[in-house]
């Protein structure tokens, strides 16, 4: 039945972002009838921010290893049956330029406006439905069907996606409304908490603060999770991609070990005395390190002069320091800094291959607001597609 508020549709995705388009566009063209709604006035608003207004649109080493989820092997599935090099060549079909900077991450080399164009195209050709710039006002369930009120009507259909994402950037219109929604459905939620996210420091590292800006190439550890990229030192504390890395493993009030000199072995120093007697200790790291960050190091370490004047005691001690300097953050920056959201919708209630909920028919959870969250660098891109894809496989 379609009356003048009603309408009636195959599924109705709630969330106009890179995992809601996906799955839009998948199911669109598998000929069903979609309905894409999201408040923002724009589709994929948080695609254009990223990567610098690049996109890092995916990662060539995507792997389940590479993400974070209370069932670690939830994300196989879909990541298996929807590659990077499936999305890769969706890219590379629409004659976007693209380039690879470190470790598998791809990029446009134009604008990510071009990602945002791209599936803005697909979903054209799906013949999807979109409506912007305006709230749900009421979700609701019977008779087999979603009613979804969007302004003064009310659409319905017998599938309904949650791809909204998580409470990051809240600037972005970013909120926990998946979640709650889920909840409504009776679906549980884990705890969400920011993720790649810089960290606080506390009184205690006041030193470090005088250091913003300078950043190192450095190793960063959290229990047996390591990382080895840059770090950047800010008025607030510590960023850069290792600290954003090893952020979405970290846990209140426990430390994170620093190697500033991750090429060097256990003794350089030592070597260093042995062939370089009278370099004074303050030159040779300020060779290896940025000079403030070398001074800061020293001064809290209590060591000067030259390395012939220290004892081999001495020098061992400094070298072990400086492989496994302890940092205890005072916590983040929060969601307006997290680039993604560790947590949300619980994987115990989807199912891996479709993305539905187990015990409630038709409703569907994608993206970001499930609890699977990636690594830095095009991973949450790949799990946005993929999930996406089997989803919209499923509708």
């Amino acid at each position: 039945m379609e009356s003048g508020d009603q309408q009636q549709w195959d599924a109705i995705i709630l969330g106009a972002g890179a995992a809601g388009m996906m799955c839009a566009a998948v199911a669109g063209q598998r000929g069903r009838r979609v309905l894409l709604v999201d408040h923002a006035d724009a589709p994929g608003k948080k695609i254009l921010i990223s990567g610098g207004g690049r996109c890092n649109f995916t990662n060539i080493h995507t792997a389940p290893d590479r993400y974070l989820s209370a069932n670690p092997h939830f994300a196989k599935s879909a990541l298996g049956r929807y590659s990077a090099q499936d999305f890769l060549a969706l890219v590379e079909l629409y004659g976007i330029a693209w380039h690879e900077k470190t470790l598998g991450q791809l990029f446009c080399d134009g604008s990510a406006r071009q990602i945002v164009e791209m599936l803005q195209a697909e979903c054209d050709a799906g013949g999807v439905t979109m409506i912007l710039g305006a709230a749900v006002t009421n979700i609701d369930h019977g008779d087999g069907q979603y009613r979804v009120r969007v302004g003064e009507r009310e659409h319905r259909a017998p599938a309904l996606v949650l791809a909204t994402g998580g409470p990051s950037i809240p600037k972005m219109g970013a909120s926990g409304f998946a979640y709650d929604v889920a909840r409504h459905f009776g679906l549980s939620v884990v705890q969400p908490r920011p993720a790649l996210v810089p960290f606080t420091l506390g009184p205690d590292d006041a030193l470090f603060q005088a250091l913003s800006g300078v950043s190192a190439d450095v190793g960063v550890r959290w229990g047996k999770i390591r990382f080895r990229e840059a770090a950047l030192f800010t008025h607030r504390g510590l960023s850069g991609p290792a600290m954003l890395q090893i952020s979405s493993y970290w846990q209140h009030r426990t430390p994170i070990q620093v190697d500033f000199l991750p090429d060097r072995g256990a003794d350089w120093l030592l070597e260093e005395k042995r062939a370089r007697p009278r370099t004074q200790v303050r030159k040779l790291l300020g060779q290896a390190l940025p000079e403030r960050l070398a001074d800061a190091l020293l001064e809290r370490a209590g060591v000067q002069g030259e390395l012939g004047a220290l004892s081999d005691k001495a020098l061992r001690q400094l070298a072990a320091r400086l492989a496994d300097w302890p940092f205890t953050p005072s916590g983040t920056e929060g969601y307006a800094k997290a680039e993604v959201t560790v947590g949300g919708i619980a994987t115990a209630g989807l199912s891996s291959r479709t993305m539905e909920a187990t015990r409630v028919p038709g409703l569907y959870a994608i993206g970001e607001a499930v609890d699977v969250t990636g690594w830095l660098g095009g991973y949450n891109f790949q799990w946005a597609w993929a999930s996406g894809w089997a989803a919209g496989q499923a509708l």
